[in-house]
């Protein structure tokens, strides 16, 4: 069923429609959510102050990613000349990688299953719930999404088609800039999230060459030179932690962030946490892919599915998804699919959003799924009715999740506390927090400054300002008869008084 536009302009098309899902209204919710916070306060210190290597949160609390998002939002910033981090320019890293990530599972899909399979694969993706809102959220996620990724269709790229000969000297070194790209990109993935970057595709990689029997090309594909460029860029950031004396950051890194996750510190969750997310997260593709990934890897359901499907069969497009080539890519896929998941199962600490790597490979998974319909009339109803399904998901992806956003950020949000704050203390002048047992990175992030937490007796707080909670101060106002009360903010589910102490000394700085 040939398109009547090239296929340049429909892959274009489609990139253009996951972009404006992207970026459509992407700055019209405040900062509210604490994780999304907290990488906005670390922007802040690269973009605002110029702290690149080594931000930290309210002046003592250490990054507890690798910088890599950071760098691209900084990156923007300067590039547009812009010097002030707002929710919008906060989040337009991850809406960037999520197009390009889009675009990137075209091509590579427009190379094994030809053009009806790529605008699936990037259909697949605009109607994918979990892609599109962690697209238009401002944390590492989409980053780290976009290098696995890249990781996995570079792989495939420099992989020999021939999978019972040791790969020749000409095939191997033909492809030997897909092994650099391999390398980058995996060394990126750390650089984005840690080494779980380049641990996930790593692992299923090798875990694909085992299965394959490809054992002399494990060996094949170790380029030195590809090899020494992924250590060195991947251990870059963690290097110049050591070499600087910052052992706070590589403490929460690699301490906290991932031998904790796995060994408890961080709390343990229900081994079937993943259970819903799976099926649910993004329905009906979530519910599809686990099927899809299972046809993949066995020939008996591929036949008892779609029967006896191979190069010879009665049409271009049926032998287009049943190439050596496409067979094997997808296998990859489903392989990374599952072990991307259990990997995650086994770790004490969980979000859904750590599933959201699979989405572009599962895409085109999908796509290649659909295609696979041996009979032409099926095939094109199966086409066309799911390209209807993933249009019909677009839509309400464009019109929910944006009203979604506002919505639950609506009585959250500390941004007119903050505006009323910076009115009433002037930015030179001693401000703190007292009483506050939650994440304060949102409030910090509209402040735009550090104010450091006093703990103890409120009465002995020093000059300046103290912004409290208003059940705090109602409670504490007995033992500190000294502090006067200069604002009271109430916005939606946010109480605040600001209290001054003394005189508030601007020329002079404090703890």
């Amino acid at each position: 069923m040939p398109l009547a536009i090239p296929p340049a302009a429909a892959i274009a098309i489609v990139a253009i429609v996951v972009a404006v899902l992207m970026f459509h209204r992407i700055g019209a919710s405040d900062v509210c959510n604490a994780n999304e916070a907290v990488e906005g306060v670390f922007v802040q210190q690269m973009v605002e102050h110029g702290k690149l290597l080594f931000p930290l949160e309210n002046g003592s609390i250490p990054m507890y990613k690798p910088p890599l998002f950071h760098w691209s939002a900084a990156a923007i910033d300067y590039a547009a000349g812009i010097r002030k981090v707002t929710a919008a320019n906060l989040r337009f890293p991850s809406a960037l990688y999520a197009t390009a990530g889009a675009i990137l599972a075209m091509l590579f899909a427009y190379g094994i299953l030809g053009i009806e399979g790529a605008i699936l694969a990037g259909l697949v993706l605009a109607g994918s719930y979990q892609y599109v809102i962690l697209g238009r959220f401002g944390r590492v996620d989409m980053t780290l999404c976009f290098f696995e990724t890249l990781a996995l269709f570079a792989f495939m790229r420099w992989l020999p088609r021939d999978s019972t000969a040791l790969a020749s000297r000409a095939r191997v070194e033909g492809n030997v800039g897909a092994l650099y790209l391999m390398a980058l990109a995996m060394a990126l993935g750390v650089l984005a999230k840690g080494p779980v970057g380049a641990l996930l595709p790593g692992l299923s990689i090798l875990i694909f060459m085992i299965v394959e029997r490809r054992w002399r090309q494990i060996f094949a594909m170790l380029d030195p030179g590809a090899v020494i460029l992924g250590v060195v860029l991947a251990s870059s950031w963690y290097l110049a932690c050591y070499v600087g004396g910052r052992y706070g950051f590589l403490d929460r890194q690699l301490g906290d962030e991932n031998v904790g996750r796995f060994f408890g510190s961080l709390g343990a969750m229900s081994p079937v946490y993943y259970l819903k997310p799976i099926l649910l997260n993004s329905a009906p593709f979530s519910l599809f892919i686990p099927v899809a990934a299972a046809t993949a890897l066995s020939p008996r359901l591929r036949r008892a599915l779609f029967g006896e499907l191979d190069a010879a069969s009665d049409s271009a497009e049926a032998s287009a998804v049943s190439t050596p080539r496409a067979l094997t890519a997808v296998r990859l896929f489903a392989i990374f699919y599952f072990v991307t998941i259990v990997f995650f199962s086994l770790a004490a600490y969980k979000r859904r959003a750590y599933l959201l790597p699979v989405w572009p490979a599962s895409a085109v998974m999908l796509a290649w799924w659909i295609r696979s319909m041996p009979s032409p009339p099926w095939r094109r109803i199966a086409t066309l009715s799911f390209a209807t399904l993933c249009a019909a998901l677009a839509i309400f992806n464009f019109v929910y999740i944006p009203a979604l956003e506002v919505a639950s950020c609506r009585n959250d949000s500390y941004r007119p506390a903050a505006e009323e704050i910076a009115r009433v203390v002037g930015a030179d002048e001693p401000l703190y927090l007292y009483g506050f047992k939650e994440e304060l990175a949102p409030l910090l992030f509209y402040l735009g400054r550090d104010a450091p937490m006093l703990t103890g007796r409120l009465g002995d707080a020093p000059p300046g300002y103290i912004i409290v909670p208003a059940s705090v101060w109602k409670k504490r106002e007995p033992e500190a008869l000294d502090l006067e009360p200069v604002l009271t903010s109430d916005h939606g589910s946010r109480h605040l008084v600001v209290l001054k102490h003394g005189k508030s000394y601007a020329s002079r700085s404090f703890p």
